[in-house]
């Protein structure tokens, strides 16, 4: 059987990793499945939120509690910087795909600078790297203008201040 969770220690690190965001129904109950799924406990818990930074495979789990229950809330691509970001967004641009453009936000309980985009089938994508913690699961757009939509299901995101965008 191999340990998912074993990093070799002449393995290079990951500078991204592929994020799923998913809709469940109880927290508590996803917590425990995922934490036996990928043999590591979350990084991050809060209230109707969660998520997990497994080593191997790369990947951000993130969990949404809301009455949606077992579908993808958004995808995305997590990076190691902001110059990262930034050529996925020129990447993106070049390549015709319509962006959000790049922002610096608080939102799902971290800073982030992030650009969104949606897939031909509506699946919203996420291209970010986390720049610190929060306290806040609303979004707040710090630095850009960016309108996009809130990942996170309005059971579990705090009523929008006046200065609030929508989230994550």
């Amino acid at each position: 059987m191999i340990n998912m969770t074993d990093a070799t220690a002449t393995a290079a690190p990951a500078t991204m990793r592929l994020q799923l965001a998913l809709n469940v129904k109880n927290l508590d109950e996803a917590i425990a499945f995922y934490s036996k799924l990928f043999d590591t406990e979350p990084a991050r818990v809060r209230p109707g939120y969660a998520n997990f930074a497994v080593a191997n495979p790369p990947l951000k789990l993130v969990l949404f509690e809301g009455e949606e229950e077992g579908t993808i809330n958004h995808l995305g691509v997590e990076t190691s910087s902001s110059e990262e970001v930034v050529a996925a967004e020129q990447r993106l641009m070049a390549a015709g795909l319509e962006t959000t453009g790049i922002d610096d936000t608080v939102c799902c309980y971290a800073t982030k600078t992030e650009t969104w985009l949606s897939g031909p089938d509506s699946t919203r994508w996420e291209y970010y790297v986390r720049t610190g913690d929060s306290e806040e699961m609303q979004n707040t757009v710090i630095e850009g203008d960016s309108t996009q939509a809130c990942c996170a299901p309005a059971a579990v995101a705090a009523a929008p201040a006046a200065s609030a965008t929508a989230c994550c």
